[in-house]
């Protein structure tokens, strides 16, 4: 399986623009700039598109976790915060923090926190990031 996405680049970092674009069309030229990554511009960022990639993925890997125990989940809601930090080399993503709330009827807490640990370091993407990835989870009754 591979999936493809597209990236533009017109002009230099500063003022320049960009518009990235996903071969299955749910990005079709989504805009991106200096100001949309560094700033408060409209538009998307490399980075957004990672911390969404690691929820959806994170998320998935939750529900397959869940159904190895024998558990389904009514709901789970993953928030991704993607941390860019300059460094004495450049800027890198140093930190994927995931935050989660889900509701799994008749889970223990054990259950939910196995299923959890396995989702969090058996997810694609997370072993993609080659940096910290934290969570918090929390099974809502």
């Amino acid at each position: 399986m591979k999936r493809t996405a597209n990236a533009q680049w017109h002009g230099d970092l500063k003022s320049g623009h960009g518009a990235i674009s996903t071969a299955s069309g749910v990005l079709a030229n989504a805009q991106y700039s200096f100001s949309t990554r560094f700033e408060e511009g409209k538009g998307t960022n490399p980075e957004e598109l990672l911390a969404a990639a690691h929820a959806g993925c994170f998320s998935m890997a939750l529900s397959a976790q869940l159904g190895l125990a024998g558990l389904t989940a009514e709901s789970i809601e993953t928030t991704c915060s993607i941390k860019l930090e300059k460094q004495p080399d450049g800027f890198a993503v140093t930190e994927s923090h995931l935050d989660l709330k889900a509701r799994v009827p008749g889970a223990s807490q054990e259950q939910f926190d196995q299923a959890v640990q396995a989702a969090k370091t058996g997810c694609p993407v997370s072993k993609l990031y080659n940096t910290q990835i934290t969570l918090n989870a929390k099974l809502e009754a």
